[in-house]
């Protein structure tokens, strides 16, 4: 598969395929983390997200599948077996799917007004990616359906360490916030994530294989805190984000935030 991780996609004991990353990927190991983690507050939140499981891979697998190989440091070396992160691949394999539609298309996109509810979790987990999606529809027909994916660089990589910028965790393409006219047009996602409580966030972070956290619970338990105390900032980071030199919501009507 395409992507800095150098993921593979892989059909399962279950006969579901899944997007693989697995731990000895270039990025860095956390980011297995960073995509079960982030993925599951993204579907508290009630956004469009593959479901993501831990996929075990056997040393078998790897030593019989010439494929299974990814470049690290400039050598070809074998993926690493055991409990790998595994995203549901969410479209009919048979169907086409992009990773980009032209501006003429977007209004195709059933489902566009979630790329402003997406922001919320990309300003709250401090995504220092571009956000990134895809596109599919049933049987290559009727409109298209976005889903978020790749949330490896959410809680900034491999840092663990949440800095913001503007312009981080936002889509390419700001014809898609065309839409954006108040604080409203970020609900439901906004006000879940302003009530989560910390034993919610903890019911996201539960069960992520302790080697995906660098063999670091406390590190985990700091993400969690700090996630916490953010859900304050949320208005203030997107409203830096309409401020900016982007001006990505033309049409917003709502007063700035004070002060």
């Amino acid at each position: 598969m395409r992507g800095g991780s150098q993921s593979h996609l892989l059909r399962a004991s279950d006969g579901a395929y899944y997007v693989v990353k697995f731990q000895n990927n270039p990025q860095h190991v956390r980011v297995l983390a960073n995509e079960m983690f982030a993925t599951r507050l993204a579907k508290w939140l009630g956004l469009p997200v593959p479901e993501v499981e831990a996929i075990e891979v056997s040393d078998w697998l790897i030593a019989n599948t010439p494929e299974l190989r990814v470049q690290v440091g400039g050598s070809c070396v074998p993926c690493s077996s055991g409990r790998q992160l595994g995203s549901l691949y969410s479209c009919d394999p048979a169907s086409p799917i992009f990773d980009y539609l032209p501006e003429s298309a977007l209004g195709k996109v059933a489902n566009l007004q979630d790329f402003a509810r997406v922001l919320v979790l990309d300003k709250w987990t401090a995504n220092s990616d571009g956000r990134q999606a895809i596109f599919c529809r049933k049987s290559g027909r009727g409109r298209y359906r976005a889903t978020f994916i790749d949330h490896g660089y959410c809680f900034n990589a491999g840092e663990w360490a949440l800095s913001d910028s503007p312009l981080r965790g936002v889509y390419a393409n700001q014809r898609v916030y065309e839409g954006v006219t108040s604080w409203d047009s970020f609900e439901p996602a906004l006000s879940r994530a302003e009530r989560m409580e910390r034993s919610d966030l903890w019911s996201c972070g539960e069960n992520i294989p302790e080697e995906w956290c660098g063999c670091d619970s406390g590190a985990l338990r700091g993400l969690v805190d700090s996630l916490f105390r953010r859900r304050g900032m949320i208005r203030q980071l997107i409203d830096e984000f309409r401020c900016s030199s982007r001006n990505p919501f033309p049409n917003w009507k709502e007063p700035a935030l004070p002060l």
